[in-house]
């Protein structure tokens, strides 16, 4: 294989869709169904456990809030660097998806406070059952923001330089994904009291 041939798996068509976004979309179902679980746990438990809202009241709605306004303008600019890509503008598309990991970053020490504070407060993952739930659902989706960023930023690196820009697709796709979860996650953590 010459060195500017692509690898077949970028080439092959599955169901009518190029292998690298079908892959992204089962992965994605996947995701869906452990947040799905949590979620629907958490629904459950909190319906049998009427004093959690007393708990949830102790909840950061303001650093929720800038975190939700965080993640959606971060996913215009996921969205802007996949119209990039779709032009073969890769640089252009690079710093675009180098401000959606800016948010990721933003999104992530605004949490870290919120934490810290909550930590300070006693509010610990064992304090109850809607503590355990809240840093359960809302550390995972932490780990997956991480995720995002990192593939994010090998996407960036290599949409600069002009190559593989379907995958600046993917990674948008992935990033949709982890805001979507975060607008059930607040106002089940946080609004719903």
């Amino acid at each position: 294989m010459s060195s500017h041939a692509k690898p077949i798996a970028t080439l092959r068509v599955a169901a009518g869709l190029p292998s690298g976004r079908l892959a992204m979309w089962w992965l994605l179902a996947s995701e869906i169904v452990i947040f799905g679980g949590l979620l629907v746990g958490y629904i459950i438990h909190r319906l049998g456990h009427p004093e959690w809202a007393l708990e949830s009241a102790n909840t950061n709605t303001t650093a929720g809030a800038i975190n939700t306004f965080v993640l959606l303008t971060s996913s215009l600019s996921a969205v802007l660097a996949h119209q990039a890509a779709q032009t073969g503008n890769g640089p252009k598309a690079a710093r675009y998806l180098w401000l959606t990991i800016l948010g990721a970053v933003m999104f992530l020490v605004i949490k870290s406070f919120e934490w810290t504070h909550e930590i300070e407060l006693g509010f610990v993952l064992t304090k109850s059952g809607f503590w355990s739930f809240y840093y359960t659902a809302a550390g995972l989706h932490a780990l997956h923001v991480i995720a995002g960023s990192i593939a994010m930023g090998i996407v960036a690196w290599d949409a600069a330089r002009g190559k593989e820009l379907q995958r600046v697709e993917y990674a948008g796709i992935y990033w949709h994904f982890v805001d979507v979860v975060w607008i059930f996650l607040f106002p089940l953590l946080y609004i719903a009291k």
